[in-house]
């Protein structure tokens, strides 16, 4: 079927057959997909660092502010990718365990589309929409 030196792309992922699902080269393709991410979320906190320390002193009180608002925003974004390369970080390691792609509430496939959407998906849709419900229902975490 699929020779062992060819990488997949996700065109090759999305027709590969059902029966397939989540073998070792889908695992190496979403294992690939993370790891890009999380190198590219990492370059991007060498880049926020180094800005940060490059900015100097600014005599003018609207331009030190504004200078502050974009290192918090820009300090806000990191946090958020910092959070997202956890996430990157727990996937990786449910791909070496042979356990990525099934919902952690379900034990369903959470399916090739919504994973290649969110490689970090940890539930189905539905279930993911049911905890929406509930969240808003109830405003559980």
């Amino acid at each position: 079927m699929k020779r062992k030196d060819k990488i997949l792309t996700e065109d090759d992922l999305l027709r590969d057959s059902a029966d397939n699902y989540m073998s070792e080269e889908q695992l190496q393709f979403f294992k690939n997909k993370l790891e890009s991410q999380a190198n590219e979320l990492l370059q991007n906190a060498d880049e926020t660092t180094e800005h940060l320390r490059k900015t100097s002193l600014v005599p003018d009180p609207a331009d030190r502010a504004s200078i502050e608002e974009e290192h918090s925003l820009e300090l806000r974004t990191r946090d958020r990718e910092r959070k997202l390369l956890k996430k990157i970080e727990e996937a990786i390691i449910r791909i070496d365990r042979k356990e990525y792609g099934y919902c952690l509430e379900t034990g369903e496939e959470i399916g090739l589309e919504r994973l290649l959407a969110r490689p970090t998906a940890t539930l189905s849709l539905e279930a993911q929409q049911r905890r929406e419900k509930r969240q808003r229902q109830f405003g559980d975490s």
